[in-house]
Parts: structure tokens; C-alpha cells; sequence
């Protein structure tokens, strides 16, 4: 494993993916467990992406991590498909862990709601009522987090949650991804957890493979930090890092 820091932010590289959830989930888990042992409850915020898929499965095996006091909410949902579609955040977060371990309470945005505005309302509620310990994230081809795409990203938006219009590069990754079969399937709108909400949490564990991010992974660590590659952010975070796998950090 190869380490540094930019700025602020750690980085870890990886051989191969595998390895990268691995030693992602090994952090993951010596920080959960930590704040367990300072406080009742913690807050956890998930990412629903193919990427994740290592460490959510590396992070399930640890049967000291007490799920019961941990409340689980997740970052960004689309908006229009039906409840329980197949191709939801909500749905794909049920299958890798909620559904798998026995949280305090699993809290899914509602992306099929009639009326988005207060939807909006309550998750903003419940995220304040809940104040985020611990981010499990990645990054998109377009350098997002999120749905926080280029243009749509503010670093001091006063929003906890907002609508955000897809750009092309970001629908584009969600064909790349196999989770829908042509760019016209996949929708244009989504909700999502704004950049200060994301970077309020006290932790944040970010988890980034394969060559279709390598361009984001070099423009995040060695450009300018601005919201034209919202993942810049990170490198200003107090507790974040970056795992990587040799794909991902092929530019670097």
C-alpha cells in the first residue's frame, strides 16, 4: 500500500479493488467503533454506487460493530422512479447492507414522493435532528459527490438537501455503472445531500475504483480546488481519505 496527503486529505492506494474495500472497511470499522465507545448512538450516510461494493461487503464480516446503535441514512436518490424500483439508491442500499444488518433505524429518501419539497423538508429535518458522524462515499467520472455534479455543486449552499439536474458525463457513468441500459433511461433529476452537509460529517471515507475514474481521482488530488470538481472539497476535510485502487490512481 502507497500513502500520502494533499492538504488535508489521506490517500491510500491499493494493488486491486478487493484490497482497497478491505483496508476502506478495516478504517471504517476502527472509527465506528471508537465513537460507540464515546457516545450512544451514531449516524452513518452511505453512497449507493457499484464502487462502494467492496467495502459495504468488507465492512458487513465485523460482528463487534453494535448496528443497533447506528442510525443509517443515504446521500442522494432519484427522482420519478417508483418506490422499490430496482434501480433506486434506496433499493441497491437495502441489498449491499441496510438489509443485511440490524440498524437503529434505516432512513431512505423518497425520490418517488408527489411532493419533492417536503420531502425535501423531512430528510433536511431528520439529518438536523441527526447531525452526521460518519460518511461512506466515492467520487463520480465528472469529479461529483453526490449527485453535486459541475455547476449544480456549491461548497457554501445554505440547503441540506436540494434538486439536482444530472449533467451528461454524470448520466452517462450511471450506463458505464450497468445500472440502466441506454443514457435515455436514466432520469435527469435527483435529489441530493448538498457538499456542506456532506463535509459536516466528522468523517468521511471515501472509496474510489477503476480506470473510468482516473481522470476525476488526478483533477481531484492535483487541481484547483473548486466546485467545477466538487470532490476538491475533500482536501479541506479534517478526517478524510481517499482508497484507491492501481486503476483508479493509473494518472497519478
Amino acid at each position: 500500500m502507497k500513502q500520502y496527503t494533499v492538504e488535508k486529505l489521506q490517500v491510500k492506494i491499493m494493488p486491486d479493488r478487493a484490497e482497497m474495500g478491505k483496508v476502506a472497511a478495516e478504517d471504517a470499522h476502527r472509527v465506528i467503533v471508537k465513537l460507540l465507545a464515546e457516545q450512544e448512538q451514531v449516524n452513518m450516510i452511505f453512497a449507493a454506487a457499484p464502487s462502494q461494493n467492496d467495502v459495504l461487503a468488507s465492512l458487513a464480516t465485523y460482528d463487534d460493530i453494535d448496528w443497533t446503535r447506528i442510525n443509517a441514512f443515504h446521500m442522494d436518490e432519484y427522482i420519478g422512479l417508483p418506490h422499490g424500483d430496482s434501480r433506486t439508491f434506496g433499493y441497491y442500499l437495502n441489498e449491499h447492507v441496510f438489509g443485511k444488518l440490524p440498524f437503529r433505524t434505516v432512513n431512505l429518501i423518497d425520490g418517488s414522493a408527489k411532493d419533492i419539497d417536503a420531502e425535501r423538508a423531512r430528510y433536511a429535518a431528520l439529518l438536523r435532528e441527526n447531525p452526521c458522524d460518519i460518511v461512506m462515499m466515492g467520487i463520480g467520472e465528472n469529479g461529483h459527490i453526490a449527485f453535486n455534479d459541475p455547476g449544480v455543486a456549491d461548497f457554501n449552499d445554505p440547503e441540506v438537501i436540494k434538486v439536482a439536474e444530472l449533467d451528461l458525463v454524470c448520466r452517462t457513468q450511471q450506463v458505464h455503472d450497468g445500472c440502466f441500459p441506454t443514457l435515455d433511461a436514466v432520469p435527469t433529476h435527483a435529489l441530493t445531500l448538498t457538499c456542506p452537509t456532506l463535509m459536516g460529517a466528522r468523517y468521511q471515507f471515501c472509496v474510489v475504483p477503476t480506470t473510468h475514474k482516473a481522470n476525476a481521482v488526478k483533477r481531484m488530488l492535483t487541481g484547483e480546488i473548486d466546485d467545477m470538481c466538487p470532490a476538491t472539497c475533500l482536501r479541506r476535510a479534517e478526517n478524510a481519505t481517499l482508497y484507491l485502487d492501481a486503476d483508479s490512481a493509473s494518472l497519478l
